[in-house]
């Protein structure tokens, strides 16, 4: 965090941009000042180009003064239900309101607003971090106006209410994973008291939305430490309603002296490993899966539970927890209102194959067995893998070596096949709509049953992936099914 003055704010808002607001609110004869996240973030070094304008009158009237100084360069939005405007100028995004002050109905989270003061205004707002405001007016430009020393809060890396944090987080109980989230991102932490009332409250974010629930989460998850913030969930009672399904999780049986790990804590640590591993790829990860992968190692596990079983010999087991798993993602993602298309299939898909890796691995790392997995993983391999190495969390220093090398072998065998094009390798080159044409069938189990016996003859390499080798497999079959 860098410490600036009025001099330095104003130094840094001496942009064309804020001498027009300052010009369009003083013609107007209304003070107005550039509020919240913007101002943190000139604070904390975090560039930004969504800015936030409070005015003690009319945002609309201001927003409308302004378009006429920018000219066509700038694109007006008006809002006149909220009694706010936006201005669009070259990259920035300016949003006007007007100052106001709320008050709550118990089963809202819809404030009923009034007009206000710039200290009503900063008095509604979430977090002192979130209360700075600068004055934009020519006579005060670069003002701070900081009633709450959120300045403080930023140089400790403390998350606090400015008022009553009970009466914060009841009036708008989506507060609370903002509280998470902020404290997550920003790698702070919750101050004490505000941090009990979370504990209170937990039971108030019941009445959000799912949207809104997972729209907070989602950025949860994109930060540099997620696991954070699911240790504050945990923590306050906010993850026994997101997300029961980890809480679960938490939990050590023991049964005749042998204890199962806390599947909680290592999803955890998954979790954190595959974020690092992400930030090492770089670029080489999808950007479009980075946040859908991040959700797949935190659900890897999730299966655990309804699978857990103690075997005398083996001790505690969890066999086919990834297909359990894999079940359970859909309502998972309906009941957060994730998105329910191919970011939800691809997770379950994830959820679903991050044990065959680690199986390979455990043994002989043989050709077959890495064929079917290129071929069931498809061009998400490379993903997979890094899932699946994140997973490896055993506190056995020479067996976690021992996965990791072989985890390796596999990556080099996978190279391999791509390199003589695995795909072509891989499917038959006699397909579904020519065994129906030979065999005069419809689509049915019969050409299913042909179709896999070609596939895993060429999968397991038994039988050249060539028409005259096929074609006699096929026929043997054929005849064994009695269809010629």
């Amino acid at each position: 965090m860098r410490t600036l003055s009025n001099a330095d704010l104003a130094a840094i808002l001496n942009q064309d941009i804020f001498h027009k607001i300052s010009e369009a609110a003083d013609g107007l004869g209304v003070d107005c000042y550039v509020v919240g996240g913007y101002v943190r973030d000139l604070f904390l070094e975090r560039p930004s180009n969504d800015i936030d304008v409070v005015v003690v009158g009319s945002g609309i009237r201001v927003a409308d003064e302004l378009k006429k100084l920018l000219g066509r360069r700038a694109h007006i939005s008006v809002f006149r239900n909220f009694g706010t405007a936006q201005v669009k100028y070259k990259d920035m995004e300016v949003e006007f309101v007007g100052a106001r002050r709320e008050s709550y109905n118990r089963d809202s989270r819809k404030p009923i607003v009034e007009d206000g003061t710039l200290e009503d205004d900063q008095n509604r707002r979430d977090f002192t971090i979130n209360a700075l405001a600068v004055c934009l007016n020519a006579e005060r430009f670069g003002e701070l106006v900081d009633p709450f020393d959120g300045i403080y809060d930023m140089e400790d890396g403390i998350i606090r209410t400015p008022l009553d944090p009970d009466i914060t987080f009841s009036d708008d109980p989506l507060r609370m994973l903002r509280c998470v989230r902020f404290a997550t991102q920003l790698n702070f932490y919750i101050e004490d008291e505000t941090l009990e009332a979370l504990k209170r409250n937990a039971h108030r974010l019941k009445i959000i939305s799912g949207e809104r629930i997972q729209e907070e989460l989602n950025k949860i998850m994109l930060s540099d430490h997620p696991s954070k913030g699911f240790y504050y969930m945990r923590e306050t009672g906010l993850l026994d309603l997101v997300l029961p399904e980890l809480v679960a999780l938490d939990c050590v049986e023991v049964r005749n002296g042998r204890a199962h790990k806390n599947n909680y804590y290592h999803t955890l640590e998954v979790l954190e490993n595959l974020c690092k591993a992400q930030s090492v790829a770089g670029a080489k990860v999808l950007e479009e899966h980075k946040l859908w992968l991040r959700w797949a190692a935190l659900l890897h596990d999730v299966g655990k539970p309804k699978s857990k079983r103690w075997e005398q010999v083996q001790g505690w087991t969890f066999h086919n927890h990834n297909l359990i798993g894999a079940k359970m993602v859909p309502s998972i993602f309906r009941r957060l209102k994730l998105p329910l298309d191919s970011k939800m299939k691809y997770v379950q898909k994830m959820v679903d194959l991050h044990m065959r890796p680690i199986v390979i691995a455990d043994e002989e790392v043989t050709d077959s067995a890495v064929r079917r997995l290129v071929n069931d993983a498809g061009e998400d391999i490379n993903e997979l893998m890094m899932l699946c190495e994140a997973d490896v969390t055993s506190k056995n220093s020479q067996r976690k070596q021992r996965f990791l090398n072989n985890f390796k072998l596999v990556r080099e065998k996978i190279a391999d096949l791509e390199e003589r094009d695995y795909k072509r390798l891989l499917q038959p080159v006699i397909d579904g709509n020519e065994i129906m044409e030979m065999f005069h069938l419809g689509p049915s189990r019969e050409v299913g049953t042909l179709k896999q016996t070609l596939k895993n003859a060429v999968l397991d390499n038994t039988v050249p992936n060539e028409r005259e080798a096929l074609m006699e497999l096929l026929m043997q079959k054929a005849k064994q099914m009695g269809l010629v």
